[in-house]
């Protein structure tokens, strides 16, 4: 068969249905340069493996984007997964999702905790309650990879303590937790492997100096600088992190086991790209529907972007040596800013951070007493209310009853008045026929 089809190639030429060499060559040019520019923008895979059976892993932002893939890959290889949350755990959305999770993975160690990010009380109650349980909860790799943007053109927004929800979020809210989760995390013993992983993004390079006046103020708000700026924060505070840890001596006198990997997933197809891109409008929706082939091309999905996250969770190289490594396309690479290992300015963003803390606790500590004796208040004035009420339907049955009592009083007595007419009336009857007999 091919011989007499490369015959007839050779003395008739090309068949009538084959193209022309010249239009074949642009469509498998144009077509390799697609393959290529998506197998390019995809990034790389990741090479590691680990054992993760037994080990807790306490994540943010698994519910959608990278971290969902995150959270499925490494309860997929037997991690005991404990997700941070903002709705609590008998949500219908949170049940049923956790459900799904440990049906495709195997994996029955999978838990919700509640947790919002936008509340330095809600954080506070649950790293202390972790803290505090005796004996110590073990704990090996704690993954942060909730953050939030608004979209281009968008307001500034604050959380209900008053700060402002990029900042608040994508940085305050680790610090805090990492914080107080601290101890735990210093407290592991010597052979095990504990690692924090951070978040990141390239738009960090953008953001102005930390140590600038009107950190975050309305003045130079925008969303792009408020989102590179809390990224920006939170890899210094990251390299800072790890010195804190450095710098505990363990009562056993082993080296600090603990290690703080910083990570840049890359531009992915997550909800919180498409809300930027799309501005948050319908709008713009509509429009990266019809280019989604643009978005499908030059973007990751987030599986491909969780790649750089499970390298760092998994890769033996990480758990040794120094502490503070930025990953990305599951390689090491330097940071694009000098400043992100300025002492000064790590010293300066960790004060501020903590004062900040302690203003914002104590004022709401406040706010919570008043509130609290508030409804106190009313639940006494209520219950003093109820007791009135009572008392007033007592008094209204028991007037009831008297007059109940008095109506049947007055009747008897209606009735020995009528029987003693009608015995004056027969004595008179008899005295008038004796009266008549004697005459």
């Amino acid at each position: 068969m091919p011989i007499p089809f490369l015959l007839s190639l050779y003395f008739d030429g090309l068949p009538w249905w084959f193209p022309e060499p010249w239009r074949l060559a642009k469509f498998t040019t144009a077509a390799g340069a697609l393959a290529l520019t998506k197998w390019y923008s995809s990034g790389r895979r990741n090479t590691a493996e680990r054992n993760m059976h037994g080990r807790v892993v306490l994540i943010t932002g698994g519910t959608s984007g990278i971290g969902a893939v995150t959270a499925f890959e490494l309860a997929r290889r037997g991690a005991q997964i404990v997700l941070l949350t903002r709705q609590p755990p008998s949500d219908p959305f949170l049940v049923e999702y956790i459900d799904d999770m440990r049906k495709r993975t195997g994996n029955q160690l999978i838990y919700a905790e509640q947790v919002d990010l936008a509340s330095l009380h809600s954080i506070r109650q649950f790293a202390t309650r972790w803290i505090d349980n005796a004996p110590p909860r073990r704990l090996d790799m704690v993954v942060l990879c909730a953050s939030t943007l608004t979209p281009p053109g968008g307001r500034r927004t604050e959380t209900a303590e008053g700060l402002e929800t990029t900042w608040m979020v994508n940085y305050l809210a680790n610090f805090h937790l990492l914080g107080i989760l601290s101890p735990a995390l210093r407290a592991q013993p010597f052979d095990r492997d504990v690692r924090v992983v951070l978040t990141t993004c390239s738009s960090y390079i953008a953001s102005p100096r930390l140590d600038e006046a009107n950190k975050g103020g309305k003045d130079d708000w925008t969303p792009a600088r408020a989102y590179a700026r809390s990224k920006f924060a939170l890899m210094v505070f990251g390299r800072a992190f790890q010195k804190h840890l450095d710098a505990y001596k363990r009562p056993d006198g082993m080296p600090m086991n603990a290690r703080v990997v910083l990570v840049d997933p890359g531009y992915a197809r997550t909800p919180g790209m498409t809300r930027w891109l799309t501005r948050g409008s319908l709008l713009g929706l509509l429009g990266y529907m019809i280019f989604y082939i643009f978005a499908w091309l030059l973007l990751k999905s987030p599986y491909m972007a969780a790649q750089s996250l499970l390298y760092a969770a998994m890769e033996g190289s990480l758990g040794r040596g120094a502490g503070g490594r930025l990953i990305k396309e599951c390689m090491e690479v330097d940071t694009a800013r000098k400043d992100v290992d300025d002492e000064e300015v790590a010293k300066k963003l960790w004060e501020s951070s903590d004062n900040l803390i302690e203003k914002i606790e104590k004022q709401e500590a406040v706010k919570r007493a008043l509130a609290k004796k508030e409804q106190e208040k009313k639940e006494e004035e209520a219950k003093q209310a109820a007791q009135v009420e009572e008392i007033e339907a007592l008094i209204g049955t028991i007037k009831k009853g008297k007059a109940k009592e008095a109506q049947k009083k007055t009747g008897k007595t209606g009735e020995k008045n009528n029987n003693g007419n009608k015995s004056e009336k027969q004595n008179g009857k008899k005295a008038k026929s004796a009266a008549n007999d004697a005459s």
